[in-house]
């Protein structure tokens, strides 16, 4: 009987797409967008690529006060044969995407720079009613979470945090899964960043030379070593936690009948950066070996929910290990795992056995994915980078609710805070507050509802 039951499953895809109701965007008001890019550093620079590619975005003005990333940028334009964007910044003018923001006719903008500098490059761009595209960590303190959601219910400019994860392929199937009652009713789910960033977090100083070619940070590093490594030294928290949050959230349904209610933290020792930098070739006596780091190598990060589930954050980023976001969904009638990319499905499964979760990826294959992948293809972290730049493209487009949305961003952001609140009062367990003030009770889900966005 099970054997029976799994070939009809994974023959019909158990009616997933006809369980999900169709999509709420309005007929498109634009055919083509104005862009602004503040960042073109590495990830900005990936993000540009997805606009460039695009026949209905023209990319107006591009903002970076470091004049070889905002070079490069230039020549990745040039490379596309699209017209040359208006530049800011080039005199090192901190304050110079204030003059981007007051160009003529941007209908929207990017914000790919580091993330101390997100609330307050969102808060003018809304306050300009310039839609914001923000890429992850909508803020440091609570207190900028708070700024950025009043400043969008007040302006009614519309932002969307870009969280790419979201969109993952895998991730999209599980959603289809999920919506379709395959696990049964949601008891406990897991994510993280579990990442070996040590060759980001130090540099070498010189942009001609590869990430982990050296031990600097800060004024004497390159790229994200110049600012991101700080972070490590004076915070410990979960300090990345959309990756991990987002889909979870999707799955959970947080904002759309269901809230965080709880959220508690530890961190374990700091060991692993300072390591790096003491076992580097000649580099035992550098004075960056005797850093004291405050972010402990693993964080974890615990979250109760409104309707009973709990959820579970690990930031691993300071340790040697392989890349893997560390996904499990799991309810009543089984649970599906991304580190053994594994399946199981009570009454389909074999009993007690993991089955390969292929089969049932290209079953529940999202109609995103079956509608973009051609197009996703080639485009950053497999294809995900595409469509998070879709979504906000088309949403914008069709002046339709972005399917990430502020309140989306706010609170998956102010994990950080919280965690490190937790973790400073000795792990305390703290009450999570409601940024919707009340409205995630009647919110409907509308993220991934059609091949859209």
């Amino acid at each position: 009987m099970n054997l029976n039951r799994r070939s009809f499953v994974l023959s019909s895809g158990f009616a997933a797409a006809a369980m999900v109701p169709a999509g709420a965007a309005v007929a498109g008001t634009r055919a083509r967008l104005r862009l602004g890019l503040i960042g073109t550093g590495m990830r900005g620079q990936v993000l540009l690529k997805e606009l460039l590619r695009r026949e209905d975005v023209d990319v107006v003005a591009l903002c970076d006060i470091e004049p070889i990333m905002l070079g490069r940028a230039l020549a990745m334009v040039e490379k596309f044969e699209r017209p040359k964007p208006q530049t800011y910044g080039e005199s090192g003018d901190k304050q110079a995407y204030l003059q981007l923001l007051a160009q003529k006719n941007l209908d929207g903008v990017i914000i790919a720079t580091p993330w101390e500098l997100h609330a307050p490059m969102a808060i003018a761009a809304m306050e300009a009613k310039v839609a914001v595209g923000c890429e992850v960590v909508a803020g440091i303190t609570l207190q900028d979470h708070w700024n950025v959601l009043r400043t969008q219910q007040r302006t009614g400019t519309p932002y969307m945090l870009l969280e790419n994860v979201c969109y993952r392929r895998d991730v999209m199937a599980v959603l289809q899964m999920v919506r379709a009652q395959m696990f049964g009713e949601l008891v406990h789910l897991q994510g993280g960043y579990q990442h070996d960033l040590r060759a980001v977090k130090f540099n070498s100083g010189k942009p001609t030379e590869p990430y982990g070619s050296g031990v600097e940070f800060g004024e004497k590093g390159w790229s994200e070593a110049r600012w991101r490594t700080e972070h490590s030294v004076q915070r410990n928290g979960e300090l990345y936690p959309s990756h991990g949050i987002g889909p979870c959230a999707m799955y959970t349904n947080i904002h759309r009948g269901n809230r965080f209610t709880h959220i508690n933290a530890f961190a374990s020792k700091a060991r692993g950066l300072q390591d790096y930098v003491a076992n580097k070739k000649g580099t035992k006596e550098h004075p960056n070996a005797k850093v004291k780091f405050k972010l402990g190598d693993i964080v974890t990060t615990t979250l109760a929910c409104e309707n009973g589930e709990t959820i579970l954050l690990q930031h691993d980023t300071s340790l040697p290990r392989p890349y893997s976001l560390g996904f499990r969904v799991q309810g009543t009638n089984g649970l599906w795992m991304d580190l053994n990319h594994s399946v199981h499905v009570e009454g389909i499964s074999p009993p007690h056995q993991w089955e390969d979760f292929q089969a049932y990826q290209d079953k529940f294959e999202h109609p995103l994915w079956k509608k973009h992948a051609t197009t996703a293809a080639g485009a950053g972290h497999g294809g995900m980078d595409w469509f998070v730049i879709n979504a906000f493209v088309e949403a914008l487009k069709a002046d339709a609710p972005m399917p990430i949305d502020i309140y989306d961003a706010v609170a998956w952001s102010a994990i950080t805070p919280l965690s490190e609140q937790s973790i400073a009062e000795g792990f305390k367990t703290l009450a999570f507050p409601d940024f919707t003030e009340g409205k995630w009770k009647t919110r409907k889900p509308i993220f991934a509802f059609d091949d859209k966005y």
